[in-house]
């Protein structure tokens, strides 16, 4: 079962959110309050809040316990962008963005627990898998090449008698 968490309008930009939330993807829901509170940056404070709040709705609304949670997605998607003016030299101006975030966290029981340390073994053994089949690729070609090199000897051989 999945539940859901939204933080609209959160006074943050995106792009220094999303760099909290890539790290708590996947992980087991103690796991990643945990992660956020040791984090000193604004958005792990706000992730941290949605997270909590996606926790309560899970447990309330949803009578599921928080031990067999994960954070299936943590998303930041962008909100309104509040223009202001700011004044500049010899009676001109220049924009200031004040971008807005808006936050969304699903926790589900139903996926296995990924970490970073799964993750990158994963990645390690397809390495190896991948250079292992390309040795026997380059091998296979070797062989191809020793056999065509001999058949020319056998030609050549054919060809001085």
């Amino acid at each position: 079962m999945e539940v859901r968490s939204t933080y609209k309008y959160a006074r943050i930009s995106p792009f220094k959110a999303r760099e909290v939330t890539r790290e708590i993807q996947g992980l087991p829901v103690s796991a990643a309050l945990d992660l956020l509170a040791f984090t000193p940056k604004k958005a792990a404070f706000l992730i941290a809040k949605t997270l909590k709040s996606a926790i309560a709705n899970a447990e309330n609304n949803a009578n599921l316990k928080p031990d067999g949670l994960v954070v299936k997605e943590a998303i930041v998607g962008e909100g309104p962008t509040v223009k202001r003016i700011m004044a500049r030299a010899r009676g001109s101006a220049s924009r200031i963005l004040k971008r807005t975030s808006h936050i969304r966290i699903v926790l589900s029981d139903e996926i296995q627990i990924e970490t970073r340390e799964t993750r990158k073994a994963k990645r390690e053994q397809e390495k190896k898998a991948a250079k292992k089949q390309g040795k026997s690729e380059a091998a296979e070609g070797a062989r191809a090449v020793s056999e065509q090199t001999a058949a020319k000897a056998g030609r050549a051989a054919k060809a001085r008698k």
